[in-house]
């Protein structure tokens, strides 16, 4: 090996040059991921009870350049969060599961059940300070989705959807409801899972292949479009599922699916979701969901499980995994390997990186991130890659469980933090955190919204957070005809085709309804001639 003298006389000058190339690049980063501004401790000379404390929940994060994260709460205010939203309001609401799986980890349960919390920051110093019991119940055991529409909350748990209502705005839940029930997959991750409101009114949601069938508030079986029982009789595995508000006009938009963990719709009505593998085989998904797909999880015809030899079978185990060679199987947008995927959303907010606008953000606890997959279109579908927004580098119990987008256009985290996941298993029952992130010095400060003016609620109906979208859509609906030249302006004028799509929706549904479809259908954007199909 040649080495290279440096002349004594010299070499104090290349120290300071490389001193300074070591601060330069310090200063700009090395990549676009770095270390979280409060992690700036050496993590590794915390014992681990310290690591585990919450004052050092941030110190283990690495996060993407230009954004912090912040800690919004922990334990003991929370424990377990499973699933989240964020109110129009600002405000977080929390599902725990203390009481989860407990025949199989054989962990102690509360007598008085799981709660549903709402934590919110009262003072503006960016943590909870008002933290409020919505409903607690023996019942409520590991639920698995929440969403907040107004004063109505819907709570997936099989083998129940309920609907609670706050009938006098107390933040208790003054009735409960049923709005489907027989759902499969009590007390198991493969069950029913969150309601999200779509842009066209609807309601979307899902469940893993646990679930099996759906009925009605009545006990009786939901038809579905196909005017058949949603059963494993005439569906297969998982399912994603569309309906109105009240449960009515079920559809069945895509099976075959193993845990489809929770849907995200986009402003053009477009599905994304992720599907967890057989434990080991490296073939966790991400699929975009075109209506009435069959996704592959046993085979369309004889239904046998991907271990089965078969014509034309995959060399690639994690292929192999959803019959990709078949007829008729849809292609996955994005195989991500192993994992344990949970939450996602689609983040059409303008306050986090160009690169996370518009695009999915995602939950994988088992890998300790939470990651985007940014999207172009390829032919007559699409590709993804993957960019991480937080990862758990330096904690591994970092167990990313959901994410929602704030009304200010922040991301809010919901951590179950624990030693593990997947197995049923819970080795930590008393931590949970949720995390604000959002760029370097940014307040959660929550914008002022006015439904009752139909150019409030036009404003409204563009911001981020979905309950803020509901609220407006309800408002503007309610206005008719009134609202019609409002929405027509932002239709017509809007740089965002997102917003466009937005007031599409709603334009659709009104007098010129049919005027507007016709429009869409001759776009020059594909996503507009596809959402007029929808429509």
């Amino acid at each position: 090996m040649s080495s290279i003298s440096i002349p004594k006389s010299n070499k104090s000058i290349y120290i300071t040059a490389l001193f300074v190339l070591f601060l330069g690049l310090s200063f700009f980063g090395f990549n676009s991921f770095r270390k979280n501004d409060l992690s700036l401790a050496n993590v590794d000379t915390l014992t681990d009870d310290q690591k585990r404390q919450s004052v050092n929940a941030l110190k283990g994060l690495e996060i993407y350049d230009g954004l912090e994260a912040t800690t919004f709460a922990t334990e003991p205010t929370i424990q377990n969060p499973t699933n989240m939203d964020i109110d129009a309001k600002g405000r977080i609401w929390i599902l725990e599961a203390y009481n989860y799986r407990p025949e199989i980890n054989g962990n102690p349960t509360n007598a008085k059940g799981d709660r549903i919390m709402i934590l919110e920051d009262t003072n503006g110093d960016g943590k909870t300070d008002l933290n409020k019991v919505f409903y607690q119940g023996p019942e409520i055991n590991s639920p698995l989705g929440i969403t907040v529409l107004g004063n109505k909350v819907i709570v997936s748990q099989s083998p129940y959807v309920w609907v609670f209502t706050d009938e006098n705005g107390d933040d208790k839940a003054d009735k409960k409801e049923i709005l489907f029930q027989g759902i499969g997959g009590d007390q198991h991750d493969h069950g029913v899972h969150a309601f999200v409101f779509g842009p066209d009114g609807k309601l979307y949601f899902n469940m893993g292949n646990e679930g099996k069938q759906l009925l009605d508030k009545n006990g009786k079986p939901v038809l579905s479009q196909d005017g058949v029982p949603i059963d494993a009789k005439n569906y297969k595995q998982g399912l994603v599922f569309r309906c109105d508000e009240d449960g009515s006009n079920v559809e069945v938009l895509g099976q075959n699916f193993r845990n489809n963990f929770e849907l995200a719709v986009d402003s053009y009505g477009t599905m994304w979701q992720s599907d967890n593998d057989d434990d080991g085989n490296k073939g966790t998904r991400i699929n975009y969901v075109m209506p009435y797909g069959n996704y592959g999880y046993t085979d369309e015809i004889t239904a046998a499980g991907w271990q089965s030899n078969r014509t034309n079978i995959e060399a690639d185990t994690s292929k192999r995994h959803w019959h990709l060679n078949d007829p008729g199987s849809i292609p996955n947008l994005l195989q991500t390997g192993s994992g344990s995927p949970t939450g996602m959303i689609v983040y059409e907010g303008n306050l986090l990186p160009d690169i996370f606008q518009n695009q999915m953000i995602h939950c994988e606890p088992g890998h300790n991130v939470v990651r985007s997959y940014p999207v172009t279109n390829d032919g007559a579908g699409y590709k993804a890659k993957i960019q991480n927004v937080v990862k758990g580098a330096r904690d591994q119990w970092f167990r990313p469980a959901d994410v929602c987008a704030a009304p200010d256009g922040s991301i809010f985290i919901a951590d179950w933090y624990d030693p593990g996941v997947g197995g049923h298993q819970a080795g930590d029952q008393l931590k949970g955190r949720v995390y604000r992130v959002a760029p370097k010095g940014k307040a959660y400060t929550l914008p002022k919204f006015d439904f009752t003016s139909t150019q409030g609620a036009i404003e409204a109906l563009q911001n981020p957070n979905v309950s803020v979208r509901y609220l407006a859509f309800k408002a503007l609906q309610k206005m008719g005809d009134s609202a019609i030249p409002a929405l027509e302006n932002l239709y017509t004028n809007s740089d965002n085709q997102r917003m466009k799509a937005r007031a599409f929706w709603l334009l659709a549904k009104s007098i010129k309804g049919e005027k507007y479809i016709d429009e869409a259908a001759k776009n020059e954007n594909a996503d507009f001639r596809i959402m007029a199909l929808r429509a």
